[in-house]
């Protein structure tokens, strides 16, 4: 069945209709009507930049992947490039999403099938009532999918780091290269997510300026309720950036004090040690020395060693090093 919606009227009149038959409900101006597009030709994409006026450069952006999130504004439409984003094992699971909205038509071009259309759609019927605002309200419920989908995955890398704080100060801490590929992926998830989200916040402050030109007022309180999702899940990124920055500086930290303490022991070990090499260095001498040649200088050499060691012992421990 094709992913294709029919509204007239502000009422949801047909769906799953041929692609083909668009063009003929657009020629009703009551009509508003949405499709979408999985992995398009240029070939097939031509065909409907010609039958909505698109933009070449427009087209151009949707056909080459890897874009920026951005918002252009053209004579007869609007494009925007936003990316649908889940965590998925791992890393980020991407998948771009370009837009074109005319004055009764939406466009959607996906590059792949892991951004759930199901989850837009359901958007739009759970505000039936909203549907008379047209493509404004189509458009809403494509970035709030999106943006709540950001937000989502804010709130799992939030997640991961607390459990990161959790086994940082443990008392079985993961092995430290274990540790550090941990904190390795989060960073890397964290900015490449960055890069994602940052750009959001300029799309839309962009449809909100422009917005006495294409939303209706009533609409706009959406819009800006999406735009504050915006800020909260950029804010929100930059803050766990920074505190995987403060974690992995914690970690290094910690991995210098164990050494530290590593090394007190050892330390005090070779302090014991040193004192029985060095008794029985002495009266290894081939010279004469009190007890030389007599069972008294065995056991008063055995005494000091007993009794010195045992003592160092007992210091090291009272001071910690052991």
């Amino acid at each position: 069945m094709a992913l294709t919606r029919l509204y007239r009227h502000g009422a949801l009149e047909a769906e799953g209709f041929p692609i083909a038959e668009v063009s003929d409900h657009l020629r009703d101006p009551e009509a508003v009507v949405w499709f979408d597009l999985l992995s398009p030709t240029p070939e097939k994409l031509a065909v409907v930049s010609e039958e909505l006026g698109l933009h070449p450069l427009a087209i151009e952006d949707a056909l080459h992947p890897h874009q920026r999130p951005k918002v252009g504004f053209y004579d007869s439409h609007l494009f925007l490039t936003v990316y649908a984003v889940r965590l998925a094992g791992g890393g980020l699971d991407l998948s771009e999403l370009s837009v074109f909205a005319t004055k009764n038509a939406l466009v959607t071009v996906r590059g792949s099938d892991s951004c759930d259309i199901d989850a837009i759609k359901a958007r739009w019927d759970s505000a039936p009532g909203m549907s008379r605002y047209g493509v404004a309200f189509l458009l809403h419920g494509v970035l709030d999918y999106v943006v709540d989908g950001h937000f989502d995955v804010a709130e799992e890398l939030d997640d991961r780091v607390e459990d990161l704080e959790d086994e940082l100060f443990s008392d079985t801490p993961a092995s430290g290269r274990a540790m550090q590929r941990q904190m390795f992926d989060i960073r890397r998830t964290t900015v490449r997510f960055r890069r994602i989200v940052t750009p959001m916040r300029e799309v839309l402050n962009s449809l909100l300026r422009r917005g006495p030109e294409m939303l209706p007022p009533e609409m706009t309180p959406y819009y800006q309720d999406v735009y504050d999702h915006v800020l909260r899940v950029s804010e929100w990124t930059e803050s766990l950036r920074e505190l995987v920055g403060n974690v992995y500086e914690t970690h290094l930290n910690l991995q210098g004090n164990r050494m530290n303490e590593i090394m007190k022991r050892v330390t005090s070990w070779a302090a014991i040690i040193a004192v029985p090499t060095a008794i029985t260095g002495f009266y290894g001498q081939n010279i004469p020395y009190p007890g030389f040649a007599h069972v008294t200088g065995f056991w008063t050499s055995t005494v000091l060693i007993a009794v010195i060691s045992v003592g160092l012992y007992f210091v090291f421990r009272k001071n910690e090093w052991l």
